[in-house]
């Protein structure tokens, strides 16, 4: 277990990431022991944590198996498919045909043939003060998102205007901004082991500057639930992403590198491999659709949906504002500071 410095927001982070572990532990077990909250988190986080514990084992306790190899269908796949080149999906349809399609209402965890686990879905898991925080934060960042829009083409789904629809409530601004203390630019993202093409991580271009600091406070409590979720859902990959944020802001700090350093010492969030995208504010009708999984998901306001997004091939349709917050990462962070990848997280059962 890798030790976090008590004055880096990530250690708050592992602490209550520990709280929800217990409570998810007790929870599943039907155990009525109490918990006590550490007494570093505050009551909101602490009430938070809990809710999301509770949403985690009622998850756990309601598992659906396919019958789909998780392993097989990641072999099938190009190394950076997108999901939007059609001959390759009709060539996955082919050799991994649909059974009928479902609807989920209700947590649930989704198992390949072999037990591994495909994805966690969380309706509700979000509190509502959490989601006012996340709406108030994103507000803020109104300009950056403003700068955010594109005139490109449609392949440029993130940043591409025709995605996107002005709100009725004018204090949101539609776009999409990248936001990370520590990352590889897009077009320098190396593959393998550390690089030796002289490429080294950066600040993010909407993190530089007085204002970075900031932004990523607005967004601490919302980070730690998605850290303290993934703590649960694959234990292995958790403290392996702590691991290594403590290695890069060491090496931030050896190379003198400021904005980063600062940066990394107020995020709380572990560099993550396994996709958690948070929805929030004011919409309905939301419908998930895993569309290689023949399963749809309620998607309303406050849902927390984790997968591998190289693998699960998703799309979302819904009425009004929404705001998603997705935490991800490619394999560049870990390659580049010598994190192992872990395995696939398997389900264990429920006693």
């Amino acid at each position: 277990m890798t030790a976090v410095p008590a004055d880096c927001a990530l250690y708050t982070t592992c602490i209550a990431s520990e709280f929800v572990k217990q409570l998810f532990d007790c929870n599943v077990a039907g155990n009525a022991q109490s918990i006590s909250p550490p007494l570093t988190i505050d009551v909101p986080t602490m009430l938070a944590c809990q809710h999301l514990a509770r949403v985690l084992a009622d998850a756990y306790s309601n598992p659906i198996q396919l019958d789909l190899g998780m392993i097989r269908y990641n072999e099938a796949l190009h190394k950076r498919s997108t999901g939007m080149v059609a001959t390759h999906e009709d060539s996955l349809l082919e050799k991994f045909p649909h059974g009928p399609e479902r609807l989920l209402e209700k947590p649930s965890v989704i198992l390949d043939s072999a037990g591994h686990i495909i994805l966690w879905y969380l309706p509700d898991a979000i509190s509502p003060w959490i989601q006012a925080e996340m709406e108030d934060a994103t507000i803020g960042m109104g300009s950056l998102l403003m700068k955010s829009m594109t005139s490109g083409l449609d392949t440029q789904w993130r940043t591409f205007p025709g995605n996107f629809h002005a709100s009725n409530r004018h204090q949101l601004t539609p776009g999409c901004i990248n936001l990370a203390p520590c990352w590889f630019m897009q077009g320098r993202e190396p593959h393998g082991l550390p690089p030796a093409d002289g490429f080294t991580p950066e600040v993010s271009a909407a993190l530089k500057g007085k204002g970075g600091p900031e932004i990523i406070i607005s967004m601490q409590r919302a980070t730690l639930l998605a850290s303290a979720a993934l703590r649960v859902m694959h234990p292995k990959l958790y403290w392996a992403l702590v691991a290594t944020h403590i290695k890069l802001a060491r090496w931030a700090v050896e190379r003198g590198l400021g904005d980063m350093s600062t940066c990394l010492q107020f995020w709380a969030l572990v560099f993550n491999w396994f996709d958690v995208m948070s929805s929030v504010s004011h919409y309905c009708n939301g419908l998930m659709t895993l569309s290689n999984l023949s399963i749809r998901l309620q998607y309303n306001s406050g849902a927390m949906v984790s997968c591998s997004g190289h693998f699960v091939r998703y799309g979302v349709t819904y009425t009004g504002d929404r705001i998603v917050w997705a935490w991800f990462i490619r394999d560049s962070l870990q390659n580049f500071v010598g994190t192992p990848r872990p395995l696939y997280a398997t389900y264990m059962g429920v006693d």
